[in-house]
């Protein structure tokens, strides 16, 4: 039926289906603005999933124990296995994973800069785990019920996995913080430099945010940027308090 429509007409039925809730597989039509945009927020995601794994593996080898290590481990696989989905994602939309990673290492790609700030003590293992990868979860929640199918997807799986990354992190602060003075200035210092960063995860103000507005009418976004920092601030202040 679509190959009998008008461009026009197939932007409309498209935008129908959109506002009924259905989700866009890969075969289905799809404006070439909707594949853009996916393909440039599906890639920037899966860099930022890649990349990430840098600051904490570089504290493989210094882990304070054999258990914090092996759980380090796990958790940077993770990552990486995360990329992996999302590349697989973005492959449906005709990009092959070659070509994005192949831009990433060019550096004309572009991925989240939080993972450009150095990892300067033990505690920022737990600063990323409980702040950017609270932050995560928060933006990844959201996706999980996003408008294209494979995205959506693989949204659930890597929530079940980030939250695990996030008690990880929350144990850590938690058991600096219950150690000697040193120790809680340690986990202090490091949530204070984190702070700021994780909040900037969330993207620019709605105002000044050039891409949300088409994002949301199409659903690939549920919320707004502003909307989801504050639902960060929200769940992570009283566990801080706690």
């Amino acid at each position: 039926m679509m190959h009998s429509m008008t461009e026009a007409e197939r932007e409309k039925a498209f935008e129908e289906r959109i506002q009924r809730g259905e989700v866009i597989e890969p075969k289905d039509w799809m404006p070439e603005r909707y594949k853009k945009q996916l393909i440039r927020m599906m890639s920037q995601h899966a860099h930022s999933e890649v990349v990430g794994m840098l600051p904490e593996g570089n504290w493989i080898t210094r882990a304070p124990s054999l258990r914090r290590k092996a759980v380090l481990l796990a958790k940077v696989q993770d990552e990486a296995g995360h990329g992996l989905y999302i590349y697989c994602g973005t492959e449906t939309l005709d990009v092959s994973r070659e070509q994005l990673v192949d831009e990433l290492l060019a550096g004309k790609a572009k991925y989240s800069s939080i993972f450009n700030y150095p990892t300067l003590s033990w505690a920022d293992m737990g600063s990323i785990g409980g702040l950017v990868d609270g932050a995560a979860i928060v933006n990844q929640t959201a996706l999980a019920k996003c408008s294209y199918g494979p995205y959506a997807r693989a949204m659930v799986r890597i929530c079940k996995e980030e939250n695990f990354h996030h008690k990880q992190g929350y144990e850590i602060l938690a058991t600096l913080m219950k150690g000697t003075p040193e120790q809680r200035a340690m986990a202090q210092e490091s949530v204070n430099r984190w702070w700021w960063p994780a909040l900037m995860m969330f993207g620019p103000s709605d105002k000044d945010s050039p891409n949300s507005a088409e994002l949301l009418r199409w659903r690939v976004k549920r919320h707004s940027n502003d909307d989801l920092r504050q639902r960060f601030i929200d769940r992570t202040v009283p566990q801080a308090e706690n």
